[in-house]
């Protein structure tokens, strides 16, 4: 994740136990696979020796949580102990991960360190989650980001701005405006649909099944999605990643009137995006 860029990266895993988005390159090179406990162990003994100070760690790859806890507890204890100073450990989830894990299990990850989890959710709308084939429902994301923040774990949860494409961004935007404000997470989080040549979406995009939408449509569908979004809890809510067409920083539901407002300033004059 971004607010990850300067965290001692810890290679756990290799892949994603999923691993079939059809909008996501990142890991279809790779087979699934759990690294031997030492090599991690060998690895986190080399960076104590070149870092002087690690104040952030993040569990590599696309969803460290896979592992049982008898797999991640190790691994967190010996953080602890060689990096007495770290602030956070954090991890990418999956929503069917979080939901095998019980309560007491995130109870302890979070007594021995876990901190943050970050979720993919993508998409509010069960017809897109369907249509990316990501394999999780609307409903068993927003209960697995419940899960985690009942437990002490703050979620950082991910959206993607237009992708559901033209045929369904007003459905993507009305719903996943309602799961963020259902789900009650720390952190969201949205980005824009990129999509490069290895992903199986690229072929629809370039056939024409799949329609891109246009950075007004982008900021037409983000109005919406704010609209529909009024979490009970703060929520700190960031579109201000590279694929974005506007920055938006805030609080919500604090200031949700100001970047709505920001948003429709930038439909008015294009030369803002």
């Amino acid at each position: 994740p971004p607010s990850e860029a300067y965290s001692l990266l810890v290679q756990v895993t290799i892949g994603c136990s999923h691993n079939k988005c059809t909008f996501c390159s990142m890991f279809k090179a790779k087979r699934i696979r759990v690294r031997p406990q030492e090599e991690i162990f060998e690895d986190l003994e080399d960076a104590r020796r070149s870092y002087r100070y690690v104040d952030r760690i993040f569990l590599c790859d696309g969803d460290a949580l896979c592992l049982m806890n008898s797999r991640l507890v190790p691994i967190l204890e010996m953080i602890r102990g060689l990096f007495p100073e770290c602030e956070r450990v954090g991890s990418y989830a999956r929503a069917t991960d979080i939901l095998r894990k019980s309560e007491a299990e995130f109870k302890e990850l979070r007594e021995k360190g876990l901190s943050i989890v970050y979720i993919g959710a993508e998409s509010g709308s069960d017809e897109v989650l369907k249509a990316i084939n990501k394999g999780e429902t609307a409903a068993q994301i927003t209960e697995a980001v419940q899960k985690v923040e009942a437990c002490g774990i703050a979620a950082s949860v991910t959206f993607i701005s237009g992708i559901g494409g033209r045929g369904m961004w007003r459905e993507h935007a009305e719903a996943t405006g309602k799961m963020i404000t259902e789900m009650g997470a720390s952190y969201v989080g949205l980005l824009t649909l990129m999509v490069e040549p290895d992903a199986p979406l690229y072929e629809k995009i370039r056939s024409g099944e799949f329609k891109l939408l246009t950075p007004e449509e982008v900021m037409a569908e983000t109005y919406l999605l704010l609209m529909n979004s009024d979490p009970a809890k703060k929520c700190v809510f960031r579109s201000n990643h590279a694929s974005n067409y506007l920055s938006l920083r805030g609080d919500l539901p604090d200031d949700k009137e100001r970047m709505l407002a920001q948003i429709g300033r930038a439909m008015e004059d294009s030369s803002l995006l």
